[in-house]
């Protein structure tokens, strides 16, 4: 998502790179640009006509700071204003508060709420520790209530067995006699929607919320990201019927334009509190308006990335291939392990994302699945390995070969071809430890050995290859004066 927005504020950016500052003149191109973006993302008008105004205000009023280069400070000026429309600061759930704290999950057919209902019950049991009940609620759609059991039992979460022929307000109130007895702290509601706004619907939700109205519930609205200024027209058309604590955007992962994100807080006054991201129930995040500004602009955004790696990442495995890592040992186990992680964070292209600056060059790198699926095959053939393969894969001869093409469906030559790659990676990372461990620069496959680096009492001193040192302010090959 976002990408094509990204990069055209990245193009409207050059006009103002090299410049000794910023002015009403060179900024005009790159305003009339970004405007042009935003309106083709779908983006509110009126947000993108005071988005614009508020940035050319500070661009060349007395706020740009002195002595910084100017287009840096532009995209800062960009990236405060973008978070702003958005919300100041991620706004999650209050859950501390006394007493049980159901939450009304609403919006059309189609958007998303049974699947973000589980994802939520994951995310507030994993996460925030709560005994999470889910109640189905949609009379409309039975098979609703047979994917939120289905849902339940695949996060290991209780599920209200609602008796679907009562009114909504009747299963509601039961349920949440039901979970006063069990010493439920959250009740997540998924309610019945339609394919467009209509006054019974509009009623029914009205008669659920009153019935909730001591225990002060929350009422999420989730919205398809993919259907731009819908999405914003309908959260506040709930809103202002039935009054929406919250905003969900689904379907995130896609190819949306983003107009929904930049335009429903703005519009609506209604935080937007999570995003959901992909079909698995762990696909959830807070959503972050600083962050998201800053995968706009191709920022990156290492906090999100230091998280999932956290969420995903298995500490003891990871200490265990650092000390393999120390010793100067690397095994197609740790390889292993290291593509497990990877995909346990996401696709290679989300990662790459949220690294500062990578957005240009995935662009230019094009489609990676390729890439994953190359992955996914060394994954089978690793597989068909035996232990003692896996720990040293010079034992692998002939037998051995055909053996584990077999088991994996490969050829002969696929398995060679991957222990070729995986013996130039393991040099290159025996160099890595060699150069952690004060050995100097590192022998890289296909780049020639770097010879002769021997210590100096400034660090590790370059050695001219086939030859003795040069004196002081002799000419060598980096040139006159080099050492």
């Amino acid at each position: 998502m976002f990408d094509t927005l990204s990069e055209k504020f990245s193009n409207a950016f050059k006009y103002v790179q090299g410049k000794s500052k910023i002015s009403e003149e060179n900024i005009e191109e790159t305003l009339k640009e970004v405007r042009t973006a935003l309106l083709e993302a779908d983006v509110n008008f009126k947000v993108v006509k005071e988005f614009i105004a508020a940035v050319k205000e500070k661009s060349i009023g007395e706020k740009v700071i002195k002595g910084v280069n100017p287009g840096e400070q532009f995209v800062k000026i960009m990236h405060d204003e973008l978070a702003k429309i958005m919300g100041d600061a991620n706004e999650e759930i209050n859950l501390e508060r006394p007493g049980i704290v159901p939450i009304l999950i609403v919006g059309l057919n189609g958007q998303g709420k049974t699947t973000f209902s589980g994802k939520l019950a994951l995310h507030l049991k994993s996460k925030k520790k709560k005994d999470v009940l889910l109640v189905p609620c949609d009379t409309f759609r039975p098979a609703a209530k047979a994917q939120l059991q289905t849902l339940a039992k695949q996060i290991d979460v209780e599920c209200y067995d609602s008796d679907l022929s009562l009114a909504p307000k009747e299963i509601v109130l039961k349920a949440l006699e039901y979970a006063q007895k069990l010493h439920k702290n959250v009740v997540i509601i998924d309610t019945a929607g339609r394919l467009h706004v209509d006054e019974e619907l509009m009623g029914q939700l009205k008669d659920v919320k009153m019935a909730l109205d001591s225990f002060k519930p929350e009422v999420l609205m989730v919205a398809d990201a993919m259907t731009g200024q819908e999405a914003v027209n309908v959260s506040k058309t709930f809103h202002e019927a039935i009054g929406v604590t919250g905003i969900v955007l689904s379907k995130m992962d896609s190819d949306a334009k983003g107009g929904a994100a930049l335009s429903i807080r703005h519009v609506t006054g209604v935080p937007i509190r999570y995003v959901s991201m992909g079909e698995k129930m762990k696909d959830l995040e807070l959503f972050h308006p600083d962050r998201l500004a800053k995968r706009i602009l191709d920022m990156g955004d290492v906090l999100s990335l230091v998280e999932k790696a956290q969420e995903n990442i298995n500490e003891s495995d990871a200490d265990s291939m650092m000390k393999n890592f120390q010793k100067g040992k690397f095994t197609v186990d740790d390889f292993l392990k290291q593509m497990e992680m990877m995909s346990s964070m996401g696709s290679m292209t989300s990662i790459l994302k949220m690294i500062p600056g990578m957005g240009g060059m995935l662009r230019q790198l094009g489609d990676l699945s390729p890439a994953e699926a190359e992955m996914k095959k060394m994954k089978v053939i690793i597989s068909s390995m035996t232990k003692a393969e896996r720990e040293n894969y010079k034992v692998i001869k002939d037998s051995r070969l055909k053996r584990i093409a077999t088991g994996s469906g490969s050829s002969i030559e696929a398995v060679n071809d991957f222990l070729g790659k995986f013996k130039q990676m393991e040099q290159m990372m025996g160099g890595l430890s060699s150069m952690m461990r004060g050995g100097g620069m590192p022998s890289f496959p296909g780049m020639g050995p770097q010879k002769g680096f021997r210590q100096e009492a400034g660090g590790t001193m370059p050695q001219i290859p086939g030859g003795k040192q040069k004196k002081k302010g002799t000419k060598g090959p980096w040139g006159k004066g080099y050492f």
